[in-house]
């Protein structure tokens, strides 16, 4: 069974590879700003989950997103297979990753927040 830390380095390559595919060698438009955040294969080498994300996307276009990368998969698991040595390449899973659209809408929160000018001097009287 291959270790932990050579399936890390296994979805570390997938993922620098396949962010260099859809960016340069795909010409299916639903493709284009598609993020992959993040690649984690399992211990036997079967599965590779793949996790994309396209900021500002809404509900229609990240299952355009994904429905593009199902018909793409063939492909995309051919050129890889073809890029990073490996006996048995993996099947490729896509799922989608809210994790960047989440973070962005705390800082939304966090910007809007106002900062309270008569709490920092009572503060400042508590300290001095």
């Amino acid at each position: 069974m291959p270790s932990l830390t050579r399936a890390q380095r296994l979805a570390d390559r997938i993922r620098e590879v396949l962010a260099e595919l859809l960016l340069r060698e795909t010409s299916d438009p639903r493709l284009s700003l598609v993020s992959v955040t993040e690649v984690r294969v399992d211990r036997e080498f079967a599965y590779a989950n793949i996790y994309v994300s396209v900021l500002d996307a809404d509900l229609a276009r990240r299952a355009e997103v994904l429905k593009a990368l199902v018909g793409a998969r063939g492909f995309l698991r051919h050129e890889l297979a073809g890029r990073i040595p490996i006996r048995t390449f993996p099947q490729l899973r896509f799922l989608w990753d809210d994790i960047p659209e989440r973070a962005e809408h705390l800082q939304t929160l966090l910007d809007s927040i106002e900062p309270n000018p008569d709490r920092g001097e009572k503060d400042d009287r508590k300290n001095g």
